[in-house]
């Protein structure tokens, strides 16, 4: 199982993947922004988080037009799995990739904490190893993490199981944690082949971090 990471001036996460999935047993390889084409052995592509050209304009905006990036699109609309985490889900949203778009939280303030989640489907490879219903306990730590949908959008969210995960407190009662619209953390295509979520599973491994709740997604991608 090959990953193949994506790295852009101003990210800072992508070691922390690397390590995450080297941990589990996946071969990795870092790529740069400005590289044209993946790797041919490619199984899965994640967008690290970080703040990719510093989020100027808008988070994820100008990332989208990376060069690696019209690989990544190419790759994806053949059925190639992609994951985002934070600043890469931005990027996936911006690149029309995924649904929706992220805004700046409505406190305005950065949130760095540990947070509970609820998986709300795991009819999909990313949380195929969680239960539904399941209480998860992942990093987030963002700015743009208020997650954003029309009412049309969030009703073929739910028709296709779409919504992933949820910010919740321990109890699995919905949270209003940044504003994101039905407290949505994290969501998927159509397909199910994209996924994309503002928490840091990747943070989440090993049991000296605070929680190793991160190692049923990211592992379930080589299942």
């Amino acid at each position: 199982m090959s990953v193949a990471i994506l790295r852009f001036p101003g990210t800072n996460c992508e070691f922390d993947t690397e390590y995450a999935f080297q941990k589990l047993g996946f071969q990795t390889t870092i790529v740069w922004h400005n590289d044209a084409t993946l790797p041919s052995d490619t199984n899965l592509v994640v967008v690290a988080g970080g703040f990719s050209y510093g989020d100027y304009l808008r988070s994820g905006s100008i990332a989208k037009f990376s060069p690696i990036m019209k690989d990544v699109i190419k790759y994806a609309n053949k059925g190639g799995k992609v994951l985002g985490i934070c600043n890469g889900f931005q990027i996936l949203c911006e690149a029309g990739l995924l649904p929706g778009a992220l805004k700046r939280n409505t406190n305005l303030h950065f949130i760095s904490k540990y947070q509970y989640l609820k998986v709300a489907n795991n009819n999909n490879i990313f949380l195929q190893k969680c239960e539904k219903d399941e209480i998860l306990n992942i990093p987030i730590a963002h700015a743009d993490g208020n997650y954003y949908i029309d009412d049309i959008g969030l009703e073929e969210l739910k028709k296709g199981e779409q919504i992933l995960l949820q910010y919740v407190d321990e109890k699995g009662e919905l949270l209003p944690i940044n504003g994101s619209v039905a407290s949505i953390a994290g969501i998927c295509n159509i397909n199910k082949t994209i996924f994309g979520l503002m928490p840091h599973p990747e943070r989440a491994i090993e049991a000296i971090l605070g929680s190793t709740d991160g190692i049923k997604m990211l592992e379930s991608f080589g299942a």
